[in-house]
């Protein structure tokens, strides 16, 4: 339901922009038809819908959805949660409303005035068969306890609207083309043309009035290995790639609305493939038919695979200094076996290096530094709120990544137990992570609580997962 500042801003784009009602339609996020109902009537539409709105929030669900949007408030704008992924969140919950209640109650909740924005009108493109875009999208996700950001390449295709997504730990050159290879294997072919912006890894000089965009001599070398176009887009021109800039958002907030656990890159990458796959079969847009259909005609229309893949790695050299250390993605690692040599070859994988002598000889084969980068969750400060809405303690985007102890320590319904359980381990976090206080809960936590808090089996925790640790 549009507000007024949204009808205002319609007819200002209407009648003081001389906008058209499709370019409207766009900018608002709206139907055609309700652009054009709001945009050339004189009658402003306006429905109350405080009634529906206090039903809900009698009913606690719209505390359980300000306690979401708050949550929400403290991450990034594209890492919070739209108002479908709230709502489809609050359906296993028996939420009994429908999604335009959740939308109305949520626009009231920000009280936002719509940010008026000069619109540039676009050129409609054409996009063949077998014609792919490429993007990276940066998302979150849960990894050894802690959180990380991960960059997920994404490819799209404009004319089935098929999706493939291959998730890589930066956005180097290593890792941007093993993510296209994959993205390769996934389609089961190579696509006959790819639009991409002016990527680092992919281009070395952007395109211009009067010259083209040159590619990098490694990336060059990978298209004409796979038998692949490419095209670049005119620097700041997204709209040239508009349909994968929307897949990016999609995916985003259908897959990542909140931060998956994620066990490794493999095994993120083949649930992904699934969920792309299920997607598939949902009605296209515009062509009302299954995006499973016109895939499938569309892949026949793709390159063949090579037979053999593309072997990507990058060799550098290394020089070292006077403590044998070395500078490797912006991090600084000592090489112990480096003693005698000024200067080393380093072969670089997308998640790992190795360490040659200039005769061949192997020093050093780790993980990249990037791999490790990770961040802790602030549960300090999720414990305060959670101190301050007891009621909705089960339903945070958090509750998940809880180690069990403490899951069941905090699943009761006694608020005057919980409270004082919740600041218990405020008063912990001072000295302990959370792990330390799951690992040594009956040290920590059971010993200091009085006995006839517990009335359960505290051994019976350790039942809920193999180690009686965190969930994973």
């Amino acid at each position: 339901m549009l507000t007024l500042d949204d009808i205002k801003t319609i007819k200002h784009l209407r009648n003081n922009r001389d906008q058209s009602i499709d370019q409207i339609r766009k900018a608002m996020n709206i139907n055609w038809r309700t652009a054009k109902k709001y945009a050339d009537s004189d009658q402003l539409f306006i429905t109350d819908p405080i009634r529906k709105n206090k039903s809900m929030m009698d009913d606690g669900w719209g505390e359980i959805i300000g306690s979401w949007l708050e949550e929400d408030l403290r991450l990034r704008r594209k890492l919070r949660r739209t108002a479908k992924a709230i709502y489809e969140q609050l359906k296993p919950l028996g939420f009994p409303g429908s999604y335009r209640t959740v939308c109305v109650y949520i626009s009231q909740w920000k009280k936002q005035r719509y940010d008026e924005t000069n619109y540039k009108a676009v050129d409609r493109l054409d996009h063949p068969i077998g014609e792919a875009q490429i993007d990276f999208g940066t998302m979150e996700v849960m990894h050894e306890d802690h959180m990380k950001d991960i960059q997920l390449l994404i490819m799209s295709f404009p004319y089935s609207n098929a999706t493939f997504a291959s998730a890589m730990p930066a956005q180097n050159q290593e890792c941007f083309l093993e993510a296209l290879k994959q993205l390769f294997n996934q389609c089961g072919g190579v696509p006959k043309t790819i639009r991409i912006d002016n990527l680092t890894p992919a281009v070395k000089k952007t395109k211009s009035k009067f010259e083209d965009a040159q590619l990098t001599d490694e990336f060059l070398r990978f298209t004409i290995h796979y038998g692949c176009d490419v095209q670049v887009c005119n620097p700041r021109s997204g709209h040239e790639k508009g349909h994968v800039e929307n897949k990016v958002g999609y995916v985003r907030y259908n897959f990542f609305s909140t931060s998956p656990i994620m066990d490794s890159f493999e095994s993120l990458n083949k649930q992904l493939e699934e969920q792309l796959k299920t997607d598939r079969k949902r009605t296209h847009y515009s062509k009302h038919q299954l995006i499973e259909d016109l895939w499938k005609k569309e892949s026949k229309a793709l390159h063949s695979l090579p037979q053999e893949d593309y072997p990507i790695f990058k060799e550098v050299e290394a020089k070292l200094n006077r403590y044998h250390e070395m500078k490797l993605d912006q991090t600084v690692i000592q090489i112990p076996k480096a003693y005698g040599y000024s200067q080393l070859t380093v072969v670089l994988t997308w998640n790992a290096f190795k360490v040659l002598t200039p005769h061949g000889e192997l020093l050093m084969n780790e993980y990249r530094p990037y791999m490790n980068k990770k961040r802790l969750i602030p549960w300090r400060d999720i414990l305060k709120q959670w101190s301050n809405k007891l009621n909705v303690v089960s339903y945070s985007r958090y509750w998940k990544y809880l180690p069990a102890r403490l899951q069941n320590y905090l699943a009761i319904d006694n608020n005057h137990l919980k409270y004082r359980r919740i600041k218990q381990l405020l008063s912990l976090l001072a000295t302990y992570d959370i792990q330390q206080i799951n690992e040594q809960f009956y040290e920590l936590v059971v010993q200091e609580d009085a006995p006839s808090d517990f009335d359960v089996n505290w051994s019976n925790y350790d039942a809920l997962t193999k180690s009686g640790g965190a969930q994973k």
